[in-house]
C-alpha cells in the first residue's frame, strides 16, 4: 500500500489546529461522517478524491466518503450547511462555467476555497482508427472534411470542451461536439470509436494511449511536460501559441468557519504533500499540489479573470 505511512499518526500540527478549531466552538469537530462531492467513478477526480477521504479520516479520526453526483455536485455543496462536512473536488467548470450560462450558485460567492487538489497534463488524442499522427495532420484532415469530425466532451465549461473549443477557435476548424454525461462516458465514447477526438488529462487515459487502444498527438502546456515523457505540445506540432492548463480543486460552502476550512486545508496539503502519493499521482499523470486557502482563491481569481477575456475575445458559446 502506498498511504500507510500519512495513515498512521496525526502530526503536531493538526493537533495544535484542532486545539484551535475548539477555540472558535467547533470543539466536536469532525463528529460526523465528511462528504467528499465529485464527478462521475472511476475519472481523476473520484481517485483523488479517494485519496484525500483516507487523509482526511487519518488525520481527523472521521470517516470521510465520495459522493460521485458529476455535474450537479457543486450545486449540492453550494446549498449545504457550511459546517465542514460537505466539500467540493472539481474541476475550473466549477468556477468558468457560470459565465457560459445561468447556473444556481454563484462560485464565488457560495464557495469557499480549501485548497488546490492537483493539475494534470492535458492531452489530445485520436481514435487509432483516424489516419493521423501528428496536430498537423489532424489540422489537414479536419479542414478538408469540414463538419465530418466529432469531438467527445461531458460538461460544457470542463477542460475537453474548453480545450477543444480554443483549438477550434484558433484554427477555424470545423469539429463537431458530441455531449457526454461526464468525462469518464466521454472518454468510453472516443475508445468505442463513436467520436474521433478528444481533449483530456492524461491521468484518465495514458494506459489505453500505452496499450495502443487510443493515440495521443500532443500536450497542451507551454512546454513538454515531464508528466508526459516525449508527447510534444499542441504549440510545438502546428498551432503556436496554444496553451491550456488543468487545475482540480476542493471547496467548502461559503461562511464555513475559517478554522475548519484551515483545518481541512492542512489536512489535505499533508496528505497531498506525501511523497507516496505524489509518485503514485505522477506515474497516473497526475501532479499533485496543495495549498493554503488565500493562495488556491487567488488561482481561481485568476482563471476566472483569464476566461472572461477568453469568452470574450473568442465569442465561444453553449450551443
Amino acid at each position: 500500500m502506498l498511504l500507510p505511512r500519512f495513515i498512521r499518526c496525526l502530526s503536531a500540527g493538526t493537533l495544535l489546529t484542532l486545539v484551535a478549531v475548539a477555540a472558535f466552538g467547533q470543539d466536536n469537530y469532525p463528529s460526523r461522517i465528511i462528504h467528499i462531492f465529485t464527478s462521475e467513478a472511476g475519472s481523476t477526480n473520484d481517485i483523488v478524491s479517494r485519496i484525500v477521504a483516507r487523509g482526511l479520516a487519518a488525520g481527523l479520526g472521521q470517516t470521510a466518503i465520495v459522493e460521485n453526483r458529476g455535474g450537479p455536485a457543486a450545486d449540492v455543496v453550494a446549498r449545504a450547511p457550511a459546517d465542514g462536512y460537505s466539500i467540493l473536488l472539481y474541476g475550473s467548470s466549477v468556477w468558468v462555467l457560470p459565465y457560459f450560462r445561468h447556473m444556481s450558485y454563484d462560485p464565488v460567492r457560495d464557495l469557499s476555497p480549501i485548497s488546490s487538489a492537483y493539475s494534470q497534463a492535458i492531452v489530445l488524442l485520436v481514435h487509432p482508427s483516424l489516419p493521423v499522427r501528428s496536430v498537423k495532420e489532424l489540422m489537414a484532415l479536419a479542414k478538408a472534411r469540414p463538419g465530418e469530425l466529432n469531438y467527445s466532451a461531458g460538461t460544457v465549461a470542463a477542460t475537453p470542451y474548453l480545450a477543444m473549443e480554443l483549438f477550434k477557435y484558433m484554427t477555424g476548424l470545423d469539429i463537431v461536439r458530441i455531449s457526454y454525461k461526464g468525462t469518464a462516458p466521454a472518454v468510453n465514447g472516443l475508445l468505442a470509436g463513436e467520436v474521433q477526438v478528444m481533449f483530456t488529462g492524461a491521468g484518465s487515459i495514458m494506459a489505453h494511449v500505452r496499450s495502443g487502444r487510443l493515440r495521443a498527438l500532443a500536450v497542451t502546456t507551454a512546454e513538454r511536460s515531464p508528466l508526459t515523457p516525449g508527447l510534444p505540445t499542441v504549440a510545438e506540432s502546428g498551432l503556436p501559441g496554444y496553451e491550456f492548463t488543468s487545475v482540480v480543486g476542493i471547496f467548502a460552502p461559503a461562511k464555513t468557519p475559517p478554522a475548519i476550512v484551515n483545518l481541512l486545508s492542512q489536512e489535505i496539503i499533508k496528505t497531498l504533500k506525501n511523497p507516496d502519493v505524489n509518485e503514485m499521482l505522477f506515474e497516473s499523470g497526475v501532479a499533485a499540489l496543495g495549498s493554503t486557502p488565500e493562495d488556491f482563491a487567488a488561482r481561481v481569481k485568476a482563471d476566472i479573470d483569464r476566461w472572461r477575456k477568453v469568452i470574450k475575445d473568442t465569442g465561444i458559446r453553449v450551443e
